[in-house]
């Protein structure tokens, strides 16, 4: 049977529950590495669904192991970055890692012999071990998404989100950056997480069929969130932008007040996500001024707050760190099963000229 992008989706239950069950082949080596090496910083690195994957990252390392790390676009830093402007760190203090699910993407390939050639440790992640990202890097681990052979990856991005955070979380606990309640509570959650994800599925699903009409019949999407749900926004715009392909634009909610908002028209959707960020209350501000032009404003949250039927308020609850994961759901029923509705075939690529991937 042809796999399907949305075949792929429904199988994120399981995939979750075994990248879980299986952490420590990802995990330990990891762990090993931070602290033998102590580094002080780490660049995160990938295109398309490995870029937002990055800025997860780069939010996770901050705030749960507090070191620094910054998420960037290949291309962009290999002509115009450094790895340290500053010039106070030495190159053994600076970890490179990027994401790349088929290990084939030309711009992650390049930085990463980029900065080999310079000195620094560099890292991938990937599901293809054997693939021409892992001849240019110093160490590989194993993304345990499996590999999707349609264009678009959804079942990665919620598999590499969890490995990422599973990451952040270990390296805090093994440089003692957590309080071992902390900690403990963090991976219940995540346990609860996974163990309950059929039910994330059903209610996103049960969510977009209630949606559909105006979604698809959308002139333009638009999807908002603040702090770590701005990384649920760049995937919402990437994923329906591929799939669905009606013009998506993610901002951060505040940002999209500084002039987008002179374009808001009825027939525009806008989605918003909202966790347990310190703007929460800002957000549901901005939602019923967002009402007062278009009534397609989709609140997506786990939080309880005044809603109505265009608005989804997941019983499953989790922490924010884990709340992307979630997320992401409902926008990828939105994106999949969106095309499937009005006619196109997602597991079809209609640009033909290769220049993502080799």
């Amino acid at each position: 049977m042809k796999p399907t992008v949305l075949g792929y989706m429904y199988d994120q239950p399981r995939a979750l529950r075994e990248a879980f069950k299986n952490r420590d082949v990802f995990l330990k080596k990891f762990v090993d590495l931070i602290v033998e090496k102590k580094y002080k910083k780490i660049l995160f690195f990938g295109s398309g669904t490995s870029y937002n994957v990055s800025t997860l990252a780069e939010y996770y390392f901050k705030h749960l192991v507090g070191i620094d790390a910054k998420a960037h676009y290949p291309t962009v830093f290999i002509n115009y970055e450094k790895a340290d402007w500053s010039g106070l760190l030495k190159k053994e203090d600076i970890l490179c890692l990027g994401f790349s699910q088929s290990g084939t993407s030309i711009s992650t390939i390049n930085v990463m012999k980029h900065l080999k050639s310079q000195g620094y440790d560099t890292l991938v992640f990937t599901e293809a071990l054997e693939s021409e990202i892992t001849k240019h890097v110093d160490y590989v681990l194993p993304l345990l998404c499996g590999k999707e052979e349609t264009p678009p990856e959804t079942r990665g991005y919620t598999v590499t989100v969890l490995q990422v955070y599973l990451l952040a979380l270990e390296a805090a606990k093994a440089l003692n950056r957590i309080e071992k309640g902390v900690y403990e509570k963090l991976m219940d959650d995540t346990k609860y997480l996974v163990d309950n994800f059929e039910l994330v599925m059903e209610e996103s699903e049960k969510w977009y069929e209630a949606n559909a009409t105006t979604i698809v019949n959308s002139d333009r999407i638009f999807a908002l969130g603040y702090g770590i749900d701005y990384s649920s926004s760049l995937e919402a715009m990437l994923k329906i932008g591929e799939m669905l392909r009606i013009p998506t634009l993610g901002y951060e909610i505040e940002e999209f007040s500084h002039g987008p908002t002179m374009g808001l028209k009825g027939n525009q959707t806008i989605i918003m996500f909202g966790s347990d960020e310190a703007e929460w209350e800002r957000c549901l501000h901005f939602r019923s001024a967002f009402k007062q032009y278009t009534d397609r404003v989709h609140l997506i949250t786990m939080k309880e707050t005044e809603v109505d039927s265009r608005d989804l308020i997941f019983s499953v609850k989790t922490n924010k760190y884990l709340a992307p994961i979630v997320f992401t759901v409902p926008v990828q029923f939105m994106a999949a099963k969106g095309a499937k509705d009005i006619g196109i075939d997602t597991g079809v690529n209609p640009f033909k000229i290769q220049l993502a991937h080799l």
